[in-house]
Formats: structure tokens, C-alpha cells, sequence
């Protein structure tokens, strides 16, 4: 392992300009992993009652503290994500030093090791200024830390970087360096395993039960209303993630027999290779598309039962309420970011895997404009009719909330939620085009040297 770490380090400090970029993000992704364990550390540390100077008292009882913390942990799934989508992506000339080491007479997985122990690296050095801003940062916000905030933060700063080789040689698993100077990654084709089948059905009976359970009873179950929306989003996402691999298919076929456009033949191709590429892609742009059109409906009702009640008759001040929306939007906003940056992430690394393919079409004398245009196509033909589902999804989230509370108040028509499906695309679009100047540089014709 001594060995592995040191030639890890030899690598990282060999790398460069062009391979910063990915320690970069590398490094950003663990800085906020840092930020965020730290404050779940601190918040969990604290016992009791404390008037905490930030959070408009959000942060003053412990009830709250934990929901808080919750949070923050879920928010800790993207960013663990977009670590792993940072490990796979190499540029070229990072390959070629991992064939380096196979004809040294490294063994594959110690090839894997070795690449993750560089993420790992890149880890620590974002790790290491988070640690060094939070903790000046504490005793300012908290008179006396209680001694287990500061083992929870030395705790935090070292497993993140060990968390992110890990996730790096998990994302890592099923690439095979060769000597020779060409790496494969091979990944099959198959829909989703029985875990997530079983999954989807679980949500499925607990939303049946959520939603049944209220008419069965004649009671509104209100308390249920942040569970059910959790279970609701998380159901439809993976409604989502089937109806993009199971469509991507024949999509690919339907486009393939009816169109004559090259550009559309390639993206139509490659979906009919490998229709379910697209679904693991995706999966976190459909999560987060089901989470902000439905907590902008509910965020529409909640805002209008407040302001019906008005300030006098709250139990907290009205800020307390408003401020816990907006750090709610602010996570899921982060989220967005994180996923958007991991699908250009993915979308690059797909170019990286293909690039002896794509080198050889440019050399047949496909335009790479066409190429640009099928790069393009392959992310938004399947996307749209999941994008789709999954806003509905939201709305019908935002619209079921209204429906609860409207014995209370009546609740406004949440038409808001309709429109996060056409930004999020959007976006989406925008995320795979910041990987086209990378097309440039996969379709030279040095590559077929190593095909």
C-alpha cells in the first residue's frame, strides 16, 4: 500500500495542466463533503437547547437540528456521486500512464488501486482548506464547542478522503487497463438489477399506503406529509430511470428506420447498443427534477397557509418558517449543480471511452460537427420523456400536498412546478454541450495508433 500511496503521489505531481482540471473538481466535490460533515458533526454534537446565532432559531432546538442534519446527509448522495463520475473520467495521456504501469508489471486491480489513490489525494487537498476555515470558524458561532464537535470535524477531515478513494475505486471496478496503450471500459448492457426492482416496488406499496391510508380513515395524516413526499419523489424517480431505459431502445430503433440524418443515425445507435447508459446517467437529473417540482408546490401551499394565518397566530416567527424553505432550496439547488456537473462530468468520460471509435469515423470522413450533434442527441432524446414524467411527477406531488391542506386554506393551483422540467432540460443541454471542445482533441488521428 506504501508503494501504491507514493506512486499515486509521483503521478499526481507529474500530471499536468490539462489533468488539473479533474483534480480540481475532484478536490471541490471533497471540499464540500468536508463542509457538509462538519456541520452534520456540530449538529449532531449539540445536546439540548442553544441559541444559535444563525438560522433564525431553525437551529435552536434539537428536534430541528436533527431534521436539519438528515438533510444534509441526503445531500451527501450527489456529492459522493459526483466524486465517483470525477475518478472514471482520464484524459488521454492519464491512460496511457496507467498502461505505463500494467508494462511495469502492475496487475489490473493494483492499476485500479493506484488511480484511486489519486482521487484520494485530490480529496485531501480539498479537505484540507475546509478543515482549515471551519475550524477558526466554530468558536465564532459557538461560545464553548463541546468536546465531541471537535472529534466529529478530525473525524470528517480524515474519512472524506478515504470515502472518496473508496467511491473511486468503486467507480473504478470495471475499467481494465491493457499495456499497450489502450484502456476499455467494459460495462454491459442490462436493466437494473433486482435491488432496484425490489426498490421500486417497496415505494410503490408505501405510497399505495400513504395515499389509501387517509380515505381509509377519514383523517388527512398531515404529520405523513413530509414522509409521503420523500416516498412520492423517490418513486417516481425510479418510474423515471425505467421509462428512460426501457424507451431508450426503441427510440433508437423507431429513429434509426425512419430517419436519413447521420447525426441522428449515431445517437440512434448508440442508444440501441446500450439503451440503459442513459437511465444510470440520468437517474440524478430525474431525482432532482422530481424534488424541485414538487417542493415548489409545496412550498407554494406552505407560504400561503402562512401568510393566511399571519404573524400573531404562528407558534415561531414567520422567519423561522421562510428561512427553513430557503436553506431547503438552497440544498436542493446545490443538488442540481452537482448533478448538472456530473452529467458534463459523465458525458466527457463518455467521449474519453469512445474516442478511438469517434477518431475513426472523423477519419472516414464524418464532419465533427455531426459528431458534435449526435453527442448532443444522445443526451436529449432519452432525457425529454423523462424529464417529462418526472415534472408531472412533481406537480402531482404539489397538487396532492394542496388537496391535504385545503380543509385549512385554499391552497393555489401549483402551476409553478410545470416550468422547473423545461429549465432543468434546458440546463441539462447546456451541461452536455461544456463537453464538446473535448471532441476536438478524442478525434485525432494519433489515436488509431492504439486501436
Amino acid at each position: 500500500m506504501r508503494a501504491d500511496l507514493r506512486l499515486a503521489w509521483l503521478l499526481t505531481r507529474g500530471s499536468d495542466r490539462r489533468e488539473w482540471w479533474r483534480a480540481a473538481l475532484t478536490a471541490l466535490g471533497a471540499a464540500l463533503a468536508t463542509g457538509i460533515g462538519f456541520a452534520i458533526a456540530v449538529l449532531t454534537s449539540m445536546d439540548g437547547y442553544y441559541s444559535v446565532s444563525v438560522g433564525s432559531g431553525l437551529l435552536d432546538s434539537a428536534s430541528d437540528r436533527l431534521n436539519v442534519s438528515v438533510a444534509l446527509g441526503l445531500l451527501l448522495i450527489p456529492v459522493l456521486g459526483f466524486l465517483g463520475q470525477c475518478a472514471r473520467i482520464g484524459a488521454v495521456h492519464r491512460d496511457r500512464r496507467l498502461a505505463a504501469l500494467r508494462l511495469a508489471g502492475a496487475t489490473p486491480w493494483q492499476t485500479r488501486r493506484i488511480a484511486a489513490l489519486e482521487s484520494g489525494l485530490a480529496c485531501l487537498a480539498g479537505a484540507v482548506p475546509a478543515a482549515a476555515v471551519a475550524v477558526p470558524l466554530l468558536p465564532h458561532l459557538w461560545r464553548h464547542p463541546a468536546p465531541a464537535a471537535w472529534a466529529g470535524i478530525a473525524l470528517v477531515a480524515v474519512a472524506v478522503p478515504l470515502l472518496g478513494a473508496a467511491v473511486s475505486a468503486l467507480a473504478l471496478r470495471r475499467v481494465v487497463a491493457s499495456p499497450l496503450g489502450r484502456v476499455r471500459r467494459s460495462r454491459p448492457t442490462r436493466a437494473p438489477g433486482r435491488l432496484f426492482r425490489a426498490a421500486t416496488w417497496l415505494l410503490a406499496t408505501t405510497a399505495l399506503v400513504i395515499l389509501v391510508g387517509p380515505v381509509l380513515s377519514d383523517s388527512p395524516l398531515f404529520a405523513l406529509g413530509p414522509v409521503a413526499v420523500v416516498v412520492l419523489a423517490l418513486l417516481l424517480s425510479c418510474t423515471a430511470v425505467w421509462l428512460t431505459g426501457s424507451s431508450s431502445r426503441q427510440l433508437g430503433e423507431g429513429l434509426a428506420a425512419r430517419t436519413r440524418r447521420p447525426a441522428v443515425l449515431i445517437a440512434a445507435e448508440r442508444l440501441r447498443e446500450d439503451p440503459w447508459a442513459a437511465a444510470r446517467t440520468h437517474a440524478g437529473v430525474l431525482l432532482v427534477t422530481v424534488l424541485i417540482s414538487g417542493f415548489a408546490g409545496v412550498r407554494q401551499v406552505l407560504l400561503a397557509e402562512l401568510h393566511r394565518r399571519g404573524e400573531g397566530s404562528l407558534s415561531a416567527p414567520l422567519s423561522y418558517y421562510t428561512t427553513g424553505l430557503d436553506l431547503t432550496a438552497t440544498a436542493i439547488l446545490v443538488g442540481l449543480a452537482l448533478v448538472l456537473t456530473a452529467l458534463a462530468v459523465g458525458t466527457a468520460e463518455s467521449l474519453a471511452t469512445r474516442r478511438r471509435g469517434l477518431a475513426a469515423q472523423v477519419a472516414a470522413g464524418v464532419p465533427r460537427a455531426v459528431l458534435a450533434w449526435a453527442l448532443l442527441l444522445e443526451t436529449a432524446l432519452p432525457l425529454a420523456p423523462a424529464v417529462a414524467v418526472a415534472g408531472v411527477g412533481g406537480f402531482a406531488i404539489g397538487a396532492w400536498y394542496a388537496s391535504l391542506s385545503s380543509a385549512t386554506v385554499v391552497a393555489p393551483t401549483p402551476y409553478l412546478p410545470l416550468l422547473v422540467p423545461v429549465a432543468v432540460y434546458a440546463a441539462c443541454l447546456l451541461a452536455a454541450a461544456c463537453s464538446l471542445p473535448l471532441l476536438r482533441r478524442s478525434v485525432r488521428p494519433a489515436e488509431l495508433r492504439y486501436a
